[in-house]
């Protein structure tokens, strides 16, 4: 079952599940037609989605949304510019002069102040003309600019005009476009209330101070952590596509070195802050760019909510990107769910706002791959997940990688052709069908009617087991003009989606 969360704002904290059932209808002379009339026609499978970001340009904002963007900005500006954006780091108390240094270095000045008054009177100047005496314009300005410096660190303010967030500079004067882009983030997040989208800014300028977590993209936490979460391809709307395989903490190795000490695990979380620094750079943060990630999250071997370390540190890693990170998914696809899931979910869940929650998917074992392929291309979809790519694909890419879709009823035997008229040339495919469980051959069939058909795959029943091994595939190199005839026979009551690609290779002259 495919489902994806609902969250009704009446019932707080509560989630509310349905299944999606999308009903698809074409019209034919104004009258509503059953879609499966066409559906077995051969078509690109369409690059689209259900989601799509909400615009961040100024004139498709409504009108209190410019008027909360207008306020922030204003408020930030001022911010900026008294110097009372971020909070000055309380000095570490070994640092604090003691009061014995204070007393010494008072003598010290005191006794130079004397001595100068007694070379002053030697010269026959007066001590006090000179204490009457003006500095120089550049010797005034100085020192009102340090008298100015001594005032703002008498206030804990820390004197800092260049801030900026992920490349972009949040004075408003500086920043333009972008600068909205990351605002408007922050906005939507707390529903457009300005005062707590300012504190939410405030608190995550001094998060990322207080981490250093600008620098963490040069930190290097080994390849360990690489097969628990990664970036791979990019969705239907072209947001890059971040994975986290939370089975891989069911090596009992790898989970010890992640999360056997409290110093570990605080190395697991800046780890997962750089993967997701890494996936904004991804991004384009102006109006009309893609904003958002995607993300999967696949749930199949993981450990359960028993494993208090992982609970602990997923808890920490949750709150910590929800509270920084505002409005950069996309989706929180989850897969392979366990029944522990719901759980963990009903633990995490307060820790969530509604809009967060608003965008989980999450789907059963059997119904993974059709979800994947609302959302992203059935050739970026990983073999693993019942798509098309594979590590180090070489025979398709650019435009051989296209796919297209082909439904055949139940009951009912669709064929695919693959036209081979060139002699020595090499045809190479690949196939997949949304629940299996049909009958495949493949044969080529020579121009010549005098010649034989060969068969260059029997017909067999492919089962969902031997699906997971990735897409049926095959080659075939012809000796005469023909074609190649792919069979998908459907017994089953249920219709069935049938992804397919091809290429030809032409012969080589030498």
């Amino acid at each position: 079952m495919v489902v994806e969360v609902k969250v009704d704002e009446t019932q707080a904290g509560q989630v509310f599940v349905t299944e999606e059932e999308p009903k698809k209808v074409a019209q034919d002379n104004g009258k509503v037609v059953d879609s499966e009339i066409d559906d077995s026609k051969p078509k690109t499978v369409e690059k689209s989605s259900s989601y799509r970001e909400e615009s961040n340009f100024l004139s498709d904002l409504k009108e209190f949304e410019k008027k909360a963007l207008s306020e922030l900005k204003s408020k930030l500006e001022e911010a900026i510019l008294g110097n009372s954006l971020l909070r000055k780091q309380e000095p570490e108390k070994d640092e604090k002069p003691s009061d014995e240094k204070e007393e010494k270095e008072k003598e010290v000045a005191e006794e130079k102040e004397k001595e100068e008054e007694a070379k002053g009177g030697e010269e026959g100047e007066s001590p006090v003309g000179e204490e009457e005496a003006k500095p120089e314009g550049g010797e005034e300005e100085k020192t009102a600019q340090e008298c100015e410096e001594k005032k703002s660190d008498e206030q804990g303010i820390e004197i800092k005009k260049d801030v900026s967030i992920w490349g972009v500079p949040l004075l408003p004067c500086k920043g333009g476009e972008a600068t909205d882009v990351v605002l408007l983030k922050f906005l939507r997040a707390r529903e457009f209330k300005v005062n707590d989208a300012f504190e939410m800014l405030k608190n995550t300028l001094q998060w990322r101070k207080g981490g250093n977590i600008d620098s963490i993209l040069d930190e290097d936490f080994g390849a360990g952590l690489g097969s628990a979460a990664y970036m791979n391809g990019i969705d239907k709307e072209g947001h890059p596509v971040c994975y986290n395989i939370y089975g891989a903490f069911e090596n009992e190795e790898l989970y010890k070195k992640t999360f056997g000490t409290e110093e570990k695990r605080g190395q697991f979380l800046r780890w997962r802050f750089q993967l997701m620094e890494k996936g904004i750079q991804k991004l384009d943060l102006r109006p009309g760019g893609v904003t958002c990630l995607l993300q999967i999250n696949d749930l199949k071997n993981s450990p359960g909510p028993s494993r208090k370390e992982l609970r602990v540190s997923m808890k920490q890693a949750v709150g910590a990107l929800q509270d920084n990170y505002p409005e950069f998914v996309a989706r929180n696809i989850f897969i392979n769910v366990p029944f522990w899931y719901y759980a963990l979910n009903a633990l995490l869940s307060p820790f969530l706002t509604q809009r967060t929650k608003s965008k989980f998917v999450v789907a059963r074992p059997a119904k993974v791959t059709e979800t994947l392929l609302k959302y992203i291309p059935a050739e970026d979809v990983p073999v693993q997940y019942g798509g098309f790519k594979k590590e180090n694909e070489f025979e398709f890419c650019g435009q051989d990688a296209t796919v297209t879709e082909i439904i055949v009823k139940a009951g009912s035997t669709k064929t695919i052709e693959i036209p081979a008229d060139e002699v020595g040339s090499t045809s190479i495919w690949e196939l997949i069908v949304l629940g299996w469980e049909v009958n495949y051959k493949a044969e080529f069939v020579p121009s010549d009617e005098g010649s034989y058909t060969i068969i260059v795959q029997k017909s067999k029943k492919i089962s969902v087991s031997q699906s997971q091994e990735g897409p049926i595939g095959n080659t075939f190199r012809n000796n005469e003009p023909g074609k190649l005839v792919l069979t998908i026979e459907n017994t089953s009551s249920k219709k069935k989606r049938v992804l397919y690609r091809y290429k030809t290779k032409k012969s080589s002259p030498f």
